[in-house]
C-alpha cells in the first residue's frame, strides 16, 4: 500500500488526504489541462432551460421528421407545392442539435454548456431571419408564423442571457 509517512513531509500534492474527491478530480483535470470547474455557479433555472430546450427540439425534429407538409401548412397557412425532403432536412438537423442539448444538460463543463446555448442561441437567430424572409416573400403574415417570430425572440433572449451570466467572472468579495 502507500506509506503515509513518506508524504508528510512533501509539499501538499494530489497525494495528500485532506482532500475530497472533487478536488482530486479537479486537481488531476488542472494537471491535465482541462477546464473544468466543478463548483461553478449556474444561473438560476439553466438546468430546466436546457432540459426545455432539449424537449422542445426534439418534439419539432420528429414532428418535422414525421409529418413535414402538415407543419409547413401550421407555420405558413399555405399547402407546400415542393417536395417534403428539404423539411425533414431541418427535422435532421434539429435533431442534432437537440443530442447536443441533452449532452448539455448531464455536462458539468462550463464550456460545454456555453458552447451549447451559443449553438441554441445561432439556431434561433438563423431561424428569426430565415422565417421573416419567407414571410416576407410570400407576401403574408399569419397568425403562427407571427407566434412563432415572436417565440424565437423570446427563445434567443432568455439562451442569450444564460449565455451571459454563465460566462460572467464571480465577484469578489
Amino acid at each position: 500500500m502507500f506509506d503515509k509517512s513518506r508524504t508528510e513531509h512533501m509539499p501538499m500534492t494530489i497525494f495528500s488526504y485532506s482532500h475530497s474527491a472533487t478536488c482530486w478530480q479537479q486537481e488531476i483535470s488542472q494537471m491535465l489541462g482541462n477546464e473544468i470547474k466543478f463548483a461553478v455557479r449556474e444561473p438560476v433555472g439553466l438546468r430546466l432551460w436546457i432540459l426545455f430546450s432539449a424537449v422542445v427540439f426534439t418534439v419539432m425534429a420528429l414532428m418535422a421528421l414525421a409529418f413535414p407538409n402538415q407543419l409547413y401548412e401550421v407555420v405558413f397557412d399555405q399547402e407546400q407545392t415542393a417536395t417534403s425532403v428539404s423539411i425533414r432536412l431541418y427535422g435532421g438537423a434539429i435533431l442534432s442539435l437537440s443530442l447536443i442539448m441533452w449532452n448539455g444538460l448531464y455536462t458539468a463543463e462550463k464550456v460545454i454548456i456555453q458552447w451549447t446555448l451559443l449553438s441554441e442561441a445561432c439556431y434561433f437567430a438563423i431561424q428569426f431571419l430565415v422565417t421573416s424572409v419567407t414571410l416576407v416573400e410570400l407576401g403574408s403574415l399569419p397568425n403562427a408564423a407571427i407566434l412563432l417570430l415572436l417565440s424565437r425572440i423570446f427563445f434567443l433572449t432568455v439562451t442569450l442571457s444564460y449565455y451571459y451570466h454563465l460566462g460572467r467572472r464571480p465577484k469578489k468579495i
